[in-house]
């Protein structure tokens, strides 16, 4: 093959906060059973709405903004939502539903039901006595006696069932698509899975697809005990060597480039699969390749570039959000090596007792910085944090 200049404009790699990636490899399976499931849902069939879960940089937000697009293409109404730490459910919820219900308001077979629905969503809005934080526009007045009881699940519960009850009219489904799902309160989330169980139990087409960190399924679990039977919880995790390699070596061949089999290994390994960080090494190796094809030794170098603007951006914005005593923790954690530790393991590496570190560790997990996979076990939810955090503070201190 004759050497080619590498252009930078045609970088076909895309590294971002939830920027689809040129090629969503590994994929397709998880995507064919969410549109299924929402579409049975939309039907009035039986159907278990989705939460992915899994660790930074897996790829939920690109997973769920994927299902969103599908569902929207194929006529269905879908409510996109972030869940921010400092928000109240109702707040978030408020704005959302409304832009949704306008929208079912303008078409003429479904009316009389959103409008009915909008007057629900302005009784609902009265909840800002106890949520203070809501903050709504609405052109309709509240119907007395609906969802205005000031009891979020019952309240909640009304609304949700006059959404779908309008949605069915249209002959369409309304989709809630929630990310950053673990932010959400215990009690708020256990008042949001009795909303979708009492939709569900009336067979009207109104779904979540949820996406957050490990620590999501304690907190549904905990919030409601029946939520188990009532989500699909699938685990988006790190790709396999052959999805990784179509990751990386598709793009590059669709610009008719190319790449060393061994630069692909090299670049599989550095990331460990995971897919945001795939991007950030594919596009790194492509600028700083001469030419094609794109070698080991482009990769190492990338390796050296792609570390460094992790460690400025996607690790670094993580670090300053945590104390002093918090980053002693995780540096001591990351003394032990990847993968999960024993929190009497931590404490030692610290010269403290378990009880005397367990409100840091509660802290950091409400941060969402780290997780438990097991009782007494502590993980990061971000992979490879523990290389960046002896980076940054090479000595415990």
């Amino acid at each position: 093959m004759s050497e080619r200049v590498m252009d930078p404009r045609r970088n076909p790699f895309s590294p971002g906060a939830g920027t689809r990636p040129p090629e969503l490899a590994g994929r397709d399976d998880l995507i064919e059973r969410a549109e299924i499931a929402l579409d049975r849902i939309a039907l009035g069939r039986p159907a278990r709405s989705f939460v992915l879960h899994g660790l930074r940089g897996a790829g939920k937000t690109v997973l769920l903004g994927q299902i969103r697009a599908d569902a929207e293409a194929r006529g269905l109404l879908t409510v996109r939502i972030e869940a921010p730490e400092d928000r109240s459910l109702p707040a978030m919820l408020a704005a959302p539903l409304r832009a949704a219900l306008l929208k079912l308001d303008r078409m003429a077979a479904a009316a009389a039901g959103a409008r009915r629905a909008l007057r629900a969503l302005a009784s609902f809005a009265r909840l800002k006595v106890t949520y203070h934080d809501i903050e709504v526009g609405l052109d309709f007045e509240p119907e007395p006696g609906l969802a205005d009881s000031g009891d979020l699940e019952l309240d909640l519960s009304e609304l949700l069932i006059a959404i779908g009850e309008a949605a069915r009219e249209r002959e369409t489904a309304v989709i809630l698509c929630i990310d950053e799902l673990q932010y959400v309160r215990e009690a708020e989330m256990g008042a949001l899975i009795a909303a979708l169980h009492a939709v569900a139990q009336a067979g009207l087409p109104v779904a979540m697809v949820g996406a957050g960190l490990p620590p999501l399924l304690g907190r549904m679990g905990r919030a409601k005990s029946y939520s188990e039977r009532m989500f699909e919880y699938v685990e988006v995790a790190r790709l396999d060597a052959g999805a990784a390699r179509n990751a990386i070596t598709l793009p590059i061949e669709r610009e008719e480039e190319a790449i060393e089999p061994e630069a692909v290994r090299a670049i599989i390994a550095a990331t460990e699969g995971y897919p945001y960080f795939l991007q950030e090494w594919g596009k790194h190796a492509w600028d700083l390749a001469f030419c094609s094809p794109i070698t080991v030794r482009d990769v190492e170098n990338a390796s050296v570039t792609a570390l460094a603007e992790l460690d400025a951006s996607f690790f670094r914005v993580r670090f300053d959000r945590l104390t002093p005593t918090e980053r002693r923790y995780m540096r001591a954690m990351a003394d032990l090596g990847p993968g999960s530790h024993r929190s009497g393991g931590i404490a030692e590496r610290l010269g403290r007792q378990v009880n005397q570190l367990a409100p840091i560790r509660s802290s950091l997990i409400r941060k969402g910085m780290l997780y438990s996979p097991a009782h007494g076990d502590t993980a990061f939810t971000v992979p490879m944090f523990d290389q960046f955090m002896k980076r940054i503070m090479p000595v415990l201190v």
